[in-house]
């Protein structure tokens, strides 16, 4: 099924949202004929959302319908791992509920950003005070003759 303009606008919101969610671009590709949200990650991972098992559809959009999805690229043409998944009414509740599963499953790499999580945001530790090594120039006054004299 070819996307059209109103597959565009149906899936526009979507887009938004998990764009915002995970501070990236996300896409419509098509995946041998069904289309899915795809948002690419660090090292080989990616996000793929779709509102049905089968791929996004155009239709009203059932109770917990949105599926979300994570995996990780492979190479030589061996078949992509997927690392988790989870369900939810609600798009970003799917996608949180994903990147707990990947967490809790011992997936989750250092690299894998927080997705808006501000409470994770540390100070920096190694602030360095300047006020303590900087040095005040000498004040020099200027005598009648056109030279200057240190005070």
């Amino acid at each position: 099924m070819p996307l059209t303009s109103k597959h565009s606008e149906t899936y526009n919101d979507a887009l938004i949202a998990l764009a915002a969610a995970t501070q990236r671009p996300a896409n419509v590709v098509n995946l041998a004929g069904d289309y899915a949200i795809r948002v690419d990650l660090e090292y080989s991972r990616y996000v793929l959302a779709t509102n049905t098992a089968e791929g996004l559809s155009d239709e009203t959009y059932p109770a917990g319908s949105w599926l979300v999805r994570i995996f990780q690229s492979q190479i030589g043409g061996l078949p992509d791992e997927l690392l988790a998944d989870a369900t939810d009414e609600w798009l970003i509740d799917a996608f949180d509920s994903v990147l707990t599963h990947l967490e809790a499953d011992g997936k989750k790499i250092f690299a894998d950003a927080d997705f808006g999580d501000v409470s994770l945001l540390k100070p920096p530790t190694h602030v360095i005070s300047v006020h303590s090594q900087i040095t005040p120039a000498p004040r020099l006054r200027c005598t009648t003759e056109g030279s200057a004299l240190q005070e």
